[in-house]
């Protein structure tokens, strides 16, 4: 049985019962909940939904393309077959939605993400805290620093992360501003959890729990049909997947992060296929 599984249909269905129904930025309105809360123990289980597909690689490669490569540059992520991002790639004129962001961010994302990463070197500073001064109650990295909203053509949803070492255990607190629970959350999470294995492996402690605040869960009008079918496929669930870290790589930035992800996989991955739900923009 996936646990991961349970939680993100009961908070689903809890947004389709309770959820208000509001406008949205998008043009496509939405049911949401504030204040939703998820919980993760990383030494029990590696939360990935089985109720349907989610392209684990994807997933990952992103998350190495904000904390990794610290990149904003989204040819980095075509290079490696993932489309995700290409709905925000500002165009080769310097505009993203009849805005102009400059030519000098053209085919990137803007300041966000990776930008801000790499500006404050977070990761980097967060692994030698982690090493040097474990009981510091300051590991944050916050990729939300105003002076860069205006020039993203997404500020970042899942803007912060804070971190804690007690009796040996790594955890980490996500702070997502807004979710999109259909298409975002079962990436986000996924990625999320793998990033707590690495810089574990890496800083020479054990897994400790993980725990997710969303301040707006939300579900669009359009992927109501799609969650619905997700939901139906419960009783079809899975058996949570195990996944692996080449125990060899102790160094965050050499863990590789090629199309073959060679260093990170899932084992024994079984799912209930893929259900499509469009994107809002």
């Amino acid at each position: 049985m996936s646990k991961f599984d349970h939680s993100y249909i009961e908070l689903s269905k809890k947004i389709l019962k309770d959820g208000s129904y509001c406008e949205s930025r998008t043009g496509v309105n939405i049911y949401k909940l504030p204040h939703q809360i998820l919980t993760f123990d990383l030494q029990d289980e590696f939360p990935i939904l089985t109720t349907k597909f989610v392209a684990f690689k994807h997933a990952i490669l992103e998350m190495l393309w904000f904390y990794q490569a610290q990149s904003n540059d989204v040819s980095w992520l075509k290079n490696r077959g993932v489309k995700i991002w290409n709905e925000w790639e500002i165009g080769e004129d310097g505009t993203y939605l009849n805005k102009d962001f400059g030519k000098e961010f053209a085919g990137t994302i803007g300041t966000a993400y990776g930008f801000i990463v790499n500006r404050y070197k977070l990761i980097q500073n967060l692994i030698d805290t982690i090493k040097n001064n474990p009981n510091d109650r300051r590991m944050i990295m916050s990729l939300w620093q105003n002076e860069f909203l205006k020039t993203a053509s997404l500020p970042s949803c899942v803007w912060s992360t804070q971190w804690d070492v007690t009796e040996g255990k790594l955890n980490c607190l996500v702070n997502q501003r807004s979710c999109d629970v259909p298409l975002g959350l079962p990436f986000n999470v996924s990625q999320y959890a793998v990033l707590v294995h690495l810089i574990a492996q890496v800083t020479n402690l054990k897994l400790g729990q993980m725990t997710w605040v969303i301040n707006n869960a939300h579900i669009y009008e359009n992927q109501i049909d799609g969650i619905k079918e997700q939901i139906s496929r419960l009783k079809d669930e899975k058996e949570a997947p195990k996944l692996w870290i080449n125990p060899e790589i102790k160094d965050f930035f050499l863990f590789d992060n090629s199309k073959e992800l060679k260093d990170i996989k899932l084992i024994g991955y079984e799912h209930c296929g893929k259900i499509s739900m469009p994107v809002s923009v």
